[in-house]
């Protein structure tokens, strides 16, 4: 099979219309990085990069503006898009590190590079393969078919110390592609730090390893392989943090949020905002067990709410990678309430814990998936499957809040029609009414009219 045959259609035509309109003007058009790494694997392409030899950006450009729609916004580094079909085109570049940060690069376009120096850039040895769509060639100077062969994970050169995003990369990548990485590549990552590097490339990589990791376990490994846990502390004092054998016979917290992840990994939906909340849910879910643990007079190891106090330090982990709001407010109450569902499944719990607990975590399907990944970390798995997260989905469906929160019934415009004036006291009013409508007090609009008017009566 060609690597072509793991790109759509779409793509694959204009990918090598491209390289004949470059051939043409002189040039050589090649595709390279991880659409190339991925063919090799047999998996679809879904990002195009195309590297071009021997043309200069201004030829690059008069050849293909009359055949394609072109975004020229990064034409100052050779780097051109081909608009609606993620196509990106480049020249070889040139970078050379002008200070400590990320930022501090001067990067100068090449076309006169050869395709050997210019992979020499590139982080690992699989993704500096490159590929000549119109003759089928394949260019390997470091031998990265062969470590893909090996599933090994390689550093091309010493060049990649100029970027420490790079370990994060090889972290995400190991869980994706189930790679084992090479020593001296971990011996050179241990020199590295994230000290300069800003968040918002941090998260890029920790949101492909949570979306796209296959053993998301082996990529935060590698992660420790590299000595980088000291820089996610909370990550840090997972490992070595005992658990109960009896409960947990995998071993320490560490082990158990590596296949709680797996788990995890094994059940994505498909829905990138709903897996992300869930996968960075059960990456935090026992942040509190390292605070909490200690050994009983019995000699059993306890961990008493470490489900809640285990929110703040999800919390300062989450600060670290990003500042999107939602982020907090869907994932952190996943944290504080991943046991609920045992609970009250326990309990016999009845409609008004339920609502309630719909109410605090938004999705009850986000929580249930959440805590049948915590319990398919602690392996072996009981053969009676997931009785409480069925019985927990079941009694939402019949409530209608199975994937939203209960919304309330009463609003303010039914305070104004009842001549009530707008003030700090109609939150207190609805809120009042909301938490009545949680404990069953009223189902529909009428009974809620008529709870409203009672109510109004006892306050004012």
């Amino acid at each position: 099979m060609s690597i072509l045959d793991n790109i759509a259609k779409p793509q694959r035509e204009a990918a090598l219309k491209v390289a004949e309109i470059l051939r043409q003007a002189g040039g050589r058009a090649l595709l390279v990085g991880g659409c190339v790494r991925d063919g090799l694997l047999g998996i679809p392409a879904k990002d195009i990069d195309i590297e071009v030899y021997g043309l200069d950006a201004d030829a690059v450009e008069a050849a293909l503006k009359p055949h394609f729609r072109l975004d020229t916004v990064g034409r100052a580094f050779g780097v051109f898009i081909l608009k609606g079909l993620d196509i990106d085109i480049a020249l070889p570049r040139r970078e050379s590190r002008t200070g400590p940060k990320h930022t501090d690069f001067k990067v100068e376009g090449d076309p006169h590079m050869s395709p050997r120096e210019a992979a020499s850039r590139r982080d690992f040895t699989i993704n500096a393969i490159s590929y000549d769509p119109l003759t089928g060639e394949q260019l390997d100077p470091y031998n990265g078919i062969t470590d893909l062969k090996a599933n090994c994970l390689r550093h091309v050169s010493e060049a990649f110390s100029e970027d420490p995003l790079r370990v994060l990369r090889g972290m995400q990548f190991i869980a994706r592609f189930d790679l084992t990485a090479a020593p001296e590549t971990i011996a050179l990552c241990r020199q590295l730090s994230p000290e300069h590097l800003p968040m918002e490339r941090l998260w890029e990589e920790w949101k492909k390893l949570i979306l796209k990791g296959q053993q998301i376990r082996k990529g935060l490994n590698f992660l420790k392989d590299c000595d980088w846990l000291q820089y996610f502390p909370e990550l840090a004092a997972l490992d070595g943090c005992e658990q109960e054998p009896q409960w947990h016979p995998e071993g320490d917290v560490w082990t158990h949020t590596g296949h709680c992840l797996d788990a995890y990994a094994a059940h994505r939906i498909g829905d990138e905002w709903e897996d992300l909340v869930v996968g960075f849910a059960v990456l935090c879910h026992d942040f509190g067990k390292p605070d909490t643990t200690y050994t009983d007079d019995n000699g059993r190891i306890r961990s008493p709410r470490h489900d809640v106090l285990g929110v703040p330090i999800a919390k300062t982990f989450l600060e670290r990678l990003t500042r999107q709001k939602k982020i907090f407010e869907e994932v952190l109450p996943l944290v504080e309430q991943h046991m609920r569902p045992l609970a009250l499944y326990r309990d016999g719990a009845g409609d008004s814990a339920i609502r309630r607990l719909a109410a605090r975590v938004k999705r009850i399907d986000r929580l249930v998936r959440v805590a049948h990944a915590d319990k398919n970390g602690r392996p072996p798995i009981e053969s009676d499957g997931y009785p409480e997260g069925q019985w927990l989905l079941d009694k939402t469906a019949e409530l209608a809040i199975q994937d939203n929160a209960p919304k309330p019934i009463l609003l303010g415009r039914h305070l104004l029609e009842l001549g009530i004036k707008p003030g700090p006291h109609f939150g207190k009013i609805l809120d009042r009414a909301y938490e009545a409508q949680l404990d069953g007090a009223f189902t529909d609009e009428e009974q809620a009219r008529d709870y409203l008017k009672k109510l109004v009566t006892e306050i004012l």
